[in-house]
Protein backbone atom coordinates (compact mmCIF):
# COMPACT_ATOMS: atom_id res chain seq x y z
CA UNK A 1 0.00 0.00 0.00
CA UNK A 2 1.47 3.38 -1.03
CA UNK A 3 1.54 6.54 0.98
CA UNK A 4 -1.10 7.95 -1.37
CA UNK A 5 -3.57 5.15 -0.65
CA UNK A 6 -2.90 4.60 3.01
CA UNK A 7 -5.82 5.44 5.29
CA UNK A 8 -5.05 6.35 8.85
CA UNK A 9 -7.15 4.34 11.31
CA UNK A 10 -9.28 6.53 13.53
CA UNK A 11 -8.60 6.57 17.20
CA UNK A 12 -10.57 3.80 18.89
CA UNK A 13 -12.85 4.30 21.84
CA UNK A 14 -15.15 1.96 23.79
CA UNK A 15 -18.41 1.15 22.00
CA UNK A 16 -21.43 0.50 24.22
CA UNK A 17 -24.33 -1.79 23.29
CA UNK A 18 -26.56 1.27 23.49
CA UNK A 19 -24.47 3.03 20.83
CA UNK A 20 -24.63 -0.04 18.57
CA UNK A 21 -28.41 -0.16 18.87
CA UNK A 22 -28.63 3.57 18.13
CA UNK A 23 -26.53 3.08 15.02
CA UNK A 24 -28.68 0.17 13.95
CA UNK A 25 -31.86 2.21 14.34
CA UNK A 26 -30.31 4.98 12.27
CA UNK A 27 -29.45 2.45 9.55
CA UNK A 28 -33.00 1.20 9.32
CA UNK A 29 -32.52 -1.62 11.81
CA UNK A 30 -30.30 -3.76 9.56
CA UNK A 31 -27.68 -4.23 12.25
CA UNK A 32 -30.25 -5.64 14.65
CA UNK A 33 -30.33 -8.86 12.65
CA UNK A 34 -27.23 -9.96 14.47
CA UNK A 35 -28.97 -9.90 17.86
CA UNK A 36 -31.42 -12.43 19.31
CA UNK A 37 -35.08 -11.62 18.80
CA UNK A 38 -36.00 -10.75 22.36
CA UNK A 39 -39.67 -10.26 21.43
CA UNK A 40 -40.08 -13.78 20.06
CA UNK A 41 -40.62 -15.42 23.43
CA UNK A 42 -43.67 -13.25 23.98
CA UNK A 43 -45.29 -14.68 20.82
CA UNK A 44 -45.11 -18.36 21.80
CA UNK A 45 -48.46 -20.18 21.89
CA UNK A 46 -48.56 -23.11 24.30
CA UNK A 47 -51.16 -25.85 24.16
CA UNK A 48 -51.95 -28.55 26.68
CA UNK A 49 -53.22 -31.72 25.08
CA UNK A 50 -54.14 -35.20 26.25
CA UNK A 51 -54.14 -38.46 24.36
CA UNK A 52 -56.55 -41.32 24.97
CA UNK A 53 -53.67 -43.74 25.44
CA UNK A 54 -51.51 -44.92 28.35
CA UNK A 55 -48.02 -43.42 28.37
CA UNK A 56 -46.44 -46.82 27.58
CA UNK A 57 -48.57 -47.41 24.46
CA UNK A 58 -47.04 -46.75 21.04
CA UNK A 59 -50.19 -44.73 20.29
CA UNK A 60 -49.13 -42.13 22.86
CA UNK A 61 -45.77 -42.10 21.11
CA UNK A 62 -47.57 -41.33 17.85
CA UNK A 63 -49.29 -38.42 19.59
CA UNK A 64 -45.95 -37.06 20.75
CA UNK A 65 -44.51 -37.57 17.26
CA UNK A 66 -47.16 -35.25 15.84
CA UNK A 67 -46.61 -32.66 18.55
CA UNK A 68 -42.86 -32.68 17.92
CA UNK A 69 -43.35 -32.14 14.19
CA UNK A 70 -45.52 -29.08 14.86
CA UNK A 71 -43.18 -27.75 17.54
CA UNK A 72 -40.18 -28.15 15.23
CA UNK A 73 -41.85 -26.80 12.10
CA UNK A 74 -43.08 -23.66 13.86
CA UNK A 75 -39.64 -23.04 15.30
CA UNK A 76 -41.07 -23.21 18.79
CA UNK A 77 -43.74 -20.56 18.15
CA UNK A 78 -46.35 -23.25 18.88
CA UNK A 79 -45.56 -25.66 21.70
CA UNK A 80 -47.85 -28.65 22.19
CA UNK A 81 -47.49 -30.74 25.34
CA UNK A 82 -49.27 -34.11 25.25
CA UNK A 83 -50.37 -35.78 28.49
CA UNK A 84 -51.39 -39.47 28.67
CA UNK A 85 -54.93 -40.75 29.16
CA UNK A 86 -56.45 -39.87 32.50
CA UNK A 87 -54.06 -37.02 33.28
CA UNK A 88 -56.91 -34.51 32.97
CA UNK A 89 -59.99 -36.47 31.85
CA UNK A 90 -60.83 -40.13 31.16
CA UNK A 91 -60.08 -41.38 27.65
CA UNK A 92 -63.74 -41.34 26.61
CA UNK A 93 -64.08 -37.75 27.88
CA UNK A 94 -61.62 -36.24 25.40
CA UNK A 95 -64.13 -34.75 22.95
CA UNK A 96 -66.06 -32.90 25.63
CA UNK A 97 -62.89 -31.63 27.32
CA UNK A 98 -61.47 -30.27 24.06
CA UNK A 99 -64.81 -28.77 23.02
CA UNK A 100 -65.16 -26.92 26.34
CA UNK A 101 -61.54 -25.76 26.33
CA UNK A 102 -60.52 -27.78 29.37
CA UNK A 103 -57.87 -29.10 26.97
CA UNK A 104 -56.55 -27.26 23.93
CA UNK A 105 -56.45 -30.45 21.89
CA UNK A 106 -56.05 -34.19 21.92
CA UNK A 107 -55.15 -37.40 20.13
CA UNK A 108 -57.49 -40.37 19.86
CA UNK A 109 -59.92 -42.12 17.53
CA UNK A 110 -63.37 -41.08 16.36
CA UNK A 111 -64.93 -44.35 17.53
CA UNK A 112 -64.36 -43.19 21.13
CA UNK A 113 -67.06 -40.52 20.53
CA UNK A 114 -69.65 -43.14 19.58
CA UNK A 115 -71.89 -42.21 22.51
CA UNK A 116 -72.08 -38.58 21.33
CA UNK A 117 -73.06 -39.32 17.71
CA UNK A 118 -72.95 -42.89 16.37
CA UNK A 119 -72.14 -41.79 12.81
CA UNK A 120 -68.69 -40.66 14.00
CA UNK A 121 -67.72 -44.32 14.27
CA UNK A 122 -68.00 -44.70 10.49
CA UNK A 123 -64.49 -43.25 10.42
CA UNK A 124 -62.86 -46.62 11.01
CA UNK A 125 -65.29 -48.80 12.93
CA UNK A 126 -66.82 -51.38 10.60
CA UNK A 127 -65.78 -52.98 7.29
CA UNK A 128 -65.76 -49.65 5.36
CA UNK A 129 -67.20 -51.44 2.31
CA UNK A 130 -63.88 -53.13 1.60
CA UNK A 131 -61.69 -50.03 1.91
CA UNK A 132 -58.50 -50.09 3.93
CA UNK A 133 -57.53 -47.19 6.19
CA UNK A 134 -55.62 -45.30 3.50
CA UNK A 135 -58.63 -45.47 1.18
CA UNK A 136 -60.90 -44.21 3.95
CA UNK A 137 -58.53 -41.28 4.48
CA UNK A 138 -58.64 -40.65 0.72
CA UNK A 139 -62.44 -40.54 0.92
CA UNK A 140 -62.19 -38.14 3.85
CA UNK A 141 -59.82 -35.75 2.09
CA UNK A 142 -61.08 -35.96 -1.50
CA UNK A 143 -64.45 -37.71 -1.43
CA UNK A 144 -66.50 -35.43 0.80
CA UNK A 145 -65.69 -36.92 4.20
CA UNK A 146 -64.16 -33.75 5.62
CA UNK A 147 -67.30 -31.73 4.95
CA UNK A 148 -69.49 -34.47 6.40
CA UNK A 149 -67.37 -34.66 9.55
CA UNK A 150 -67.68 -30.90 10.05
CA UNK A 151 -71.43 -31.27 9.63
CA UNK A 152 -71.49 -34.07 12.20
CA UNK A 153 -69.59 -32.12 14.81
CA UNK A 154 -71.81 -29.07 14.22
CA UNK A 155 -74.89 -31.26 14.76
CA UNK A 156 -73.79 -32.02 18.34
CA UNK A 157 -72.45 -28.55 19.07
CA UNK A 158 -68.84 -29.67 19.33
CA UNK A 159 -66.47 -26.69 19.31
CA UNK A 160 -63.62 -28.61 17.67
CA UNK A 161 -61.49 -28.87 14.53
CA UNK A 162 -60.71 -32.45 13.55
CA UNK A 163 -57.88 -33.93 11.47
CA UNK A 164 -58.21 -37.69 10.84
CA UNK A 165 -54.78 -39.13 10.00
CA UNK A 166 -52.57 -42.17 10.47
CA UNK A 167 -53.94 -45.23 8.61
CA UNK A 168 -53.98 -48.31 10.84
CA UNK A 169 -53.39 -51.85 9.56
CA UNK A 170 -56.27 -54.30 9.93
CA UNK A 171 -56.90 -54.94 13.60
CA UNK A 172 -56.97 -58.48 15.05
CA UNK A 173 -60.25 -60.15 15.93
CA UNK A 174 -58.78 -60.19 19.42
CA UNK A 175 -57.50 -62.23 22.36
CA UNK A 176 -59.34 -65.35 23.57
CA UNK A 177 -59.14 -68.27 25.95
CA UNK A 178 -59.17 -70.66 23.00
CA UNK A 179 -59.26 -70.29 19.21
CA UNK A 180 -62.47 -69.05 17.64
CA UNK A 181 -63.64 -71.62 15.11
CA UNK A 182 -67.19 -70.52 14.24
CA UNK A 183 -69.56 -67.53 14.64
CA UNK A 184 -71.50 -69.28 17.40
CA UNK A 185 -68.44 -69.09 19.67
CA UNK A 186 -69.37 -65.49 20.46
CA UNK A 187 -72.71 -66.33 22.05
CA UNK A 188 -72.64 -65.30 25.70
CA UNK A 189 -68.99 -64.18 25.53
CA UNK A 190 -68.06 -61.13 27.65
CA UNK A 191 -66.21 -59.07 25.07
CA UNK A 192 -64.53 -55.66 24.78
CA UNK A 193 -64.72 -53.42 21.71
CA UNK A 194 -65.78 -49.87 20.75
CA UNK A 195 -67.76 -47.94 18.14
CA UNK A 196 -70.09 -49.68 15.72
CA UNK A 197 -68.21 -52.86 16.59
CA UNK A 198 -70.24 -52.86 19.81
CA UNK A 199 -73.39 -53.44 17.76
CA UNK A 200 -71.61 -55.87 15.45
CA UNK A 201 -70.41 -58.20 18.23
CA UNK A 202 -73.70 -57.88 20.07
CA UNK A 203 -75.35 -59.04 16.86
CA UNK A 204 -73.06 -62.08 16.95
CA UNK A 205 -74.24 -62.88 20.47
CA UNK A 206 -71.56 -61.33 22.69
CA UNK A 207 -72.13 -59.27 25.82
CA UNK A 208 -70.07 -56.18 25.00
CA UNK A 209 -68.32 -53.79 27.36
CA UNK A 210 -66.64 -50.69 25.87
CA UNK A 211 -63.42 -49.91 27.74
CA UNK A 212 -60.44 -47.66 26.93
CA UNK A 213 -57.11 -49.34 26.19
CA UNK A 214 -55.55 -49.11 29.63
CA UNK A 215 -58.49 -50.82 31.36
CA UNK A 216 -58.79 -53.92 29.17
CA UNK A 217 -56.10 -56.24 30.54
CA UNK A 218 -57.03 -55.60 34.21
CA UNK A 219 -60.64 -56.42 33.35
CA UNK A 220 -59.59 -59.66 31.64
CA UNK A 221 -57.35 -60.53 34.58
CA UNK A 222 -60.28 -60.12 37.01
CA UNK A 223 -62.57 -62.21 34.85
CA UNK A 224 -64.81 -59.29 33.90
CA UNK A 225 -64.05 -60.05 30.25
CA UNK A 226 -63.68 -63.39 28.49
CA UNK A 227 -62.03 -61.84 25.44
CA UNK A 228 -61.12 -58.48 23.95
CA UNK A 229 -59.71 -56.70 20.93
CA UNK A 230 -57.56 -53.58 20.97
CA UNK A 231 -55.37 -52.88 17.98
CA UNK A 232 -51.92 -54.23 17.08
CA UNK A 233 -48.95 -56.32 18.18
CA UNK A 234 -47.01 -53.43 19.75
CA UNK A 235 -49.90 -51.92 21.70
CA UNK A 236 -51.23 -55.32 22.75
CA UNK A 237 -47.79 -56.42 23.92
CA UNK A 238 -47.05 -53.26 25.91
CA UNK A 239 -50.48 -53.32 27.53
CA UNK A 240 -49.91 -56.90 28.72
CA UNK A 241 -52.40 -58.96 26.71
CA UNK A 242 -49.96 -61.86 26.59
CA UNK A 243 -50.12 -62.03 30.41
CA UNK A 244 -53.84 -62.88 30.34
CA UNK A 245 -54.19 -64.79 27.05
CA UNK A 246 -52.03 -66.88 24.75
CA UNK A 247 -54.44 -67.01 21.80
CA UNK A 248 -54.81 -64.16 19.33
CA UNK A 249 -57.02 -64.28 16.25
CA UNK A 250 -55.78 -62.26 13.25
CA UNK A 251 -57.87 -60.54 10.56
CA UNK A 252 -61.31 -59.06 11.07
CA UNK A 253 -63.81 -56.71 9.46
CA UNK A 254 -64.83 -54.99 12.68
CA UNK A 255 -62.05 -52.35 12.38
CA UNK A 256 -60.09 -52.94 9.22
CA UNK A 257 -59.93 -49.27 8.16
CA UNK A 258 -59.43 -47.17 11.30
CA UNK A 259 -57.29 -44.07 11.67
CA UNK A 260 -56.36 -41.64 14.44
CA UNK A 261 -57.85 -38.22 15.10
CA UNK A 262 -56.03 -35.00 15.96
CA UNK A 263 -58.45 -32.69 17.72
CA UNK A 264 -58.17 -28.94 18.38
CA UNK A 265 -60.41 -26.69 20.41
CA UNK A 266 -61.95 -24.60 17.61
CA UNK A 267 -61.70 -21.27 19.44
CA UNK A 268 -58.02 -21.86 20.14
CA UNK A 269 -57.37 -23.08 16.59
CA UNK A 270 -59.23 -20.18 14.95
CA UNK A 271 -57.05 -17.76 16.87
CA UNK A 272 -53.84 -19.07 15.31
CA UNK A 273 -52.14 -17.22 12.43
CA UNK A 274 -52.90 -18.58 8.96
CA UNK A 275 -49.26 -19.55 8.51
CA UNK A 276 -49.42 -21.70 11.64
CA UNK A 277 -52.63 -23.37 10.47
CA UNK A 278 -50.88 -24.26 7.21
CA UNK A 279 -47.98 -25.78 9.13
CA UNK A 280 -50.42 -27.86 11.18
CA UNK A 281 -52.13 -29.18 8.05
CA UNK A 282 -48.82 -30.24 6.50
CA UNK A 283 -47.66 -31.70 9.82
CA UNK A 284 -50.80 -33.87 9.80
CA UNK A 285 -49.87 -35.26 6.38
CA UNK A 286 -46.25 -35.82 7.41
CA UNK A 287 -47.24 -37.52 10.66
CA UNK A 288 -49.75 -39.70 8.81
CA UNK A 289 -47.06 -41.18 6.58
CA UNK A 290 -44.47 -41.43 9.34
CA UNK A 291 -46.94 -43.17 11.67
CA UNK A 292 -47.55 -45.97 9.16
CA UNK A 293 -43.85 -46.42 8.42
CA UNK A 294 -43.05 -46.65 12.11
CA UNK A 295 -45.98 -49.03 12.65
CA UNK A 296 -44.74 -51.43 9.97
CA UNK A 297 -41.32 -51.55 11.62
CA UNK A 298 -42.45 -51.85 15.22
CA UNK A 299 -45.55 -54.02 14.78
CA UNK A 300 -43.63 -56.62 12.78
CA UNK A 301 -40.92 -56.82 15.45
CA UNK A 302 -43.44 -57.20 18.28
CA UNK A 303 -45.38 -59.79 16.28
CA UNK A 304 -42.25 -61.95 16.32
CA UNK A 305 -41.57 -61.20 20.00
CA UNK A 306 -45.09 -62.19 21.02
CA UNK A 307 -44.51 -65.60 19.46
CA UNK A 308 -40.89 -66.23 20.42
CA UNK A 309 -40.77 -64.69 23.90
CA UNK A 310 -44.38 -64.53 25.08
CA UNK A 311 -45.41 -67.87 23.54
CA UNK A 312 -48.56 -66.47 21.96
CA UNK A 313 -50.27 -68.56 19.28
CA UNK A 314 -51.77 -66.68 16.34
CA UNK A 315 -54.63 -68.04 14.25
CA UNK A 316 -56.35 -66.70 11.16
CA UNK A 317 -59.99 -65.85 11.75
CA UNK A 318 -62.17 -68.41 9.95
CA UNK A 319 -63.94 -67.21 6.80
CA UNK A 320 -67.29 -68.19 8.35
CA UNK A 321 -66.72 -65.61 11.12
CA UNK A 322 -65.64 -62.93 8.65
CA UNK A 323 -68.72 -63.53 6.49
CA UNK A 324 -70.97 -63.38 9.55
CA UNK A 325 -69.44 -60.00 10.47
CA UNK A 326 -70.42 -58.59 7.08
CA UNK A 327 -73.97 -59.91 7.36
CA UNK A 328 -74.42 -58.49 10.86
CA UNK A 329 -72.89 -55.15 9.89
CA UNK A 330 -75.41 -54.80 7.07
CA UNK A 331 -78.17 -55.23 9.64
CA UNK A 332 -76.56 -52.68 11.98
CA UNK A 333 -76.07 -50.19 9.14
CA UNK A 334 -79.69 -50.51 8.02
CA UNK A 335 -80.95 -49.86 11.55
CA UNK A 336 -78.64 -46.90 12.23
CA UNK A 337 -79.34 -45.34 8.82
CA UNK A 338 -83.06 -45.55 9.48
CA UNK A 339 -82.66 -43.76 12.81
CA UNK A 340 -79.98 -41.20 11.88
CA UNK A 341 -80.09 -39.31 8.54
CA UNK A 342 -76.46 -38.22 8.92
CA UNK A 343 -75.40 -41.84 9.39
CA UNK A 344 -77.13 -42.72 6.11
CA UNK A 345 -75.60 -39.77 4.27
CA UNK A 346 -72.08 -40.74 5.35
CA UNK A 347 -72.58 -44.45 4.70
CA UNK A 348 -73.91 -43.73 1.20
CA UNK A 349 -70.95 -41.45 0.47
CA UNK A 350 -68.44 -44.06 1.64
CA UNK A 351 -70.14 -46.81 -0.31
CA UNK A 352 -70.05 -44.81 -3.56
CA UNK A 353 -66.35 -44.00 -3.10
CA UNK A 354 -65.50 -47.61 -2.19
CA UNK A 355 -67.27 -49.00 -5.26
CA UNK A 356 -64.64 -47.50 -7.55
CA UNK A 357 -61.62 -47.22 -5.22
CA UNK A 358 -61.66 -50.83 -4.01
CA UNK A 359 -62.25 -52.21 -7.51
CA UNK A 360 -59.31 -50.16 -8.81
CA UNK A 361 -57.15 -51.42 -5.93
CA UNK A 362 -58.05 -55.09 -6.34
CA UNK A 363 -57.64 -55.00 -10.11
CA UNK A 364 -54.37 -53.04 -10.03
CA UNK A 365 -52.24 -54.22 -7.12
CA UNK A 366 -50.65 -57.66 -7.27
CA UNK A 367 -51.06 -60.00 -4.31
CA UNK A 368 -47.91 -60.14 -2.17
CA UNK A 369 -48.53 -63.72 -1.04
CA UNK A 370 -46.94 -65.36 -4.08
CA UNK A 371 -43.80 -63.25 -3.82
CA UNK A 372 -43.54 -63.85 -0.08
CA UNK A 373 -43.86 -67.61 -0.54
CA UNK A 374 -41.30 -67.53 -3.34
CA UNK A 375 -38.66 -65.89 -1.14
CA UNK A 376 -39.45 -67.06 2.38
CA UNK A 377 -41.66 -70.18 2.40
CA UNK A 378 -39.86 -73.37 3.35
CA UNK A 379 -38.88 -75.35 0.29
CA UNK A 380 -39.97 -78.99 0.57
Amino acid sequence: MTEDTKIDAPATKPISRRNVLKAAMAAGGAAVLGFPNIVKAQGVTSMRWQSTWPAKDIFHEFANDFAKKVNDMTGGDLKIEVLPAGAVVPAFGLLEAVSKGTLDGGHGVLAYHYGKQNALALWGSGPAYGMDANMLLSWHKYGGGKELLNKLYASIGANVVSFPYGPMPTQPLGWYKKPVTKPEDFKGMKFRTVGISIDLFQGMGAAVNALPGGEIVPAMDRGLLDAAEFNNASSDRSLGFADVSKVCMLQSYHQNAEQFEILFNKTKYDGLPEKMKAIIAYAVDAASADMLWKAIDRYSKDYIELQSKDKVRFYKTPDSVLQKQLVVFDQVESKKAGENPLFKEIADSQRAFAARAVKWDLDTNVSRRMAYNHYFAKKG
